[in-house]
C-alpha cells in the first residue's frame, strides 16, 4: 500500500465527458458530494469537471451539468475518472492532455472500472500495473498493451495513480481513498452512511471462481467463524483453530473460506486486526503495546512491522494523523 498523502484530500474533480457511466457517477457523488459534517466527516469540495460548460450525455437519458472546466484540475487534490459505456469510445484531447499535466503535477487520479482504458490512452498506465473489470481484462491488453495488467485485485496503486476493477469496487476504491486520507473511522462513517461493508482490501479477488458453500451449514458455520473471530481478536488465533471451530479440516476451511470472502483465513485476520489497530489509535489514548494487545498483534513490534508493510506508515504516525479527541477504555 502507498504512504500516508502528503495532505488530506479535500478538492475532488469528477472528470466528465460523453460516454461515461452513470453509475461511477452516482459512486463518486455519493462518496464525495454528501455532507457528512454533522458526523465528524471533513467537507469535501466536489467539483464536476469537463472540457466546457456544456451538458454531458450519459446512457439511459441522463446528462451531468458541469460546474468548472478543466482548468480547476490545477487545484484539484484527487481526480476521479468514471468509466465508459463503451470502453473503446477514444476520450477528447483536450482531457487526455490534462490527466497528463495533472500526473506531472504529482496529483492524485483515479479511476473506477473502465475508467483505466482512459488513463491508457493518456498513456498515464504505460509500465505501471492497472487493472479493470475482469470482463475487460483480455480488450484492455489487447488494446493497451503496455500496461500491467493486474487481475486478481479490487484496486491497485502504482505511481500515485490508482485504477479499480468494475462497479463495487469502485466504490471500495473510493472508501479507501477517504481511509488513506482522513482515516479508517471517517471512511467507517461514510460507509455506514450508505449502508455498505466499509473494509475490503484491495487484494481481495474480483469475483469467485470456485463455488459458494455447498450447503447452509457451511455457509453459517463460517459466519459464525468470522464473528467469533471478531469478538476474539485479542487471543493468538490460528487457521487451525478456526477450522477446528467450523467443523472442518484445515484444507476444507481454507478452501470454502476463500470461495465465499475472497480472500485466504491468515489475510482476512490479519486485515482485521489491522483495522482494529487503526480505530483503538484513532479514538484511544492507550499505550502502543496495550493496542498491540487487543488487535492481537502481541507485540508492539510486530504490529509495527505489519504497519509498515501495509500501510507503509508506523503506528505512531498513524495516530498522529489521524487521532480523534482521545479516551481511554
Amino acid at each position: 500500500m502507498p504512504s500516508l498523502p502528503r495532505s488530506p484530500l479535500h478538492r475532488i474533480a469528477l472528470l466528465a465527458f460523453p460516454g461515461i457511466r452513470a453509475f461511477d457517477v452516482s459512486v463518486i457523488t455519493e462518496v464525495w458530494g454528501a455532507d457528512r459534517t454533522d458526523r465528524g466527516v471533513p467537507a469535501f469540495d466536489l467539483r464536476r469537471v469537463a472540457a466546457d460548460p456544456a451538458p454531458v450525455p450519459m446512457r439511459g437519458g441522463l446528462t451531468l451539468i458541469p460546474d468548472r472546466t478543466l482548468a480547476w484540475l490545477d487545484r484539484a487534490e484527487l481526480i476521479l475518472v468514471p468509466g465508459l459505456d463503451d470502453h473503446t469510445t477514444p476520450a477528447p484531447a483536450p482531457v487526455l492532455d490534462a490527466l497528463r499535466r495533472a500526473h506531472a503535477r504529482g496529483t492524485t487520479i483515479a479511476s473506477l472500472c473502465g475508467g483505466a482504458f482512459t488513463l491508457a490512452q493518456a498513456g498515464l498506465l504505460d509500465g505501471r500495473r492497472a487493472l479493470t473489470h475482469w470482463a475487460l481484462t483480455d480488450l484492455f491488453r489487447a488494446r493497451h498493451p503496455r500496461v500491467r495488467v493486474e487481475q486478481d485485485a479490487l484496486f491497485v496503486e502504482d505511481g500515485n495513480i490508482w485504477t479499480s476493477a468494475g462497479t463495487a469496487a469502485g466504490l471500495d476504491l473510493c472508501l479507501h481513498l477517504v481511509r488513506i486520507a482522513h482515516g479508517a473511522e471517517t471512511a467507517a462513517t461514510v460507509a455506514r452512511s450508505m449502508v455498505t461493508a466499509p473494509f475490503r482490501m484491495g487484494n481481495q479477488a474480483q469475483f469467485i471462481e470456485h463455488p459458494t458453500p455447498r450447503t447452509d451449514r457451511d455457509l453459517d458455520a463460517l459466519a459464525d467463524v468470522r464473528a467469533y473471530a471478531l469478538s476474539h481478536l485479542h487471543e493468538p488465533l490460528t487457521v487451525p483453530a478456526l477450522a477446528e471451530r467450523a467443523g472442518m479440516s484445515p484444507r476444507s476451511f481454507a478452501r470454502h473460506f476463500t470461495a465465499t470472502t475472497g480472500t485466504t483465513p491468515r489475510r482476512w485476520l490479519l486485515d482485521q486486526r489491522l483495522a482494529t489497530a487503526q480505530k483503538l489509535l484513532e479514538r484511544t489514548d492507550l499505550p502502543m503495546p496495550e493496542v498491540a494487545r487487543r488487535a492481537g498483534f502481541g507485540s508492539e513490534i510486530t504490529m509495527r512491522q505489519h504497519f509498515a508493510t501495509r500501510l507503509t506508515t508506523s503506528p505512531r504516525a498513524y495516530r498522529a494523523s489521524f487521532a480523534s479527541t482521545p479516551t481511554t477504555v
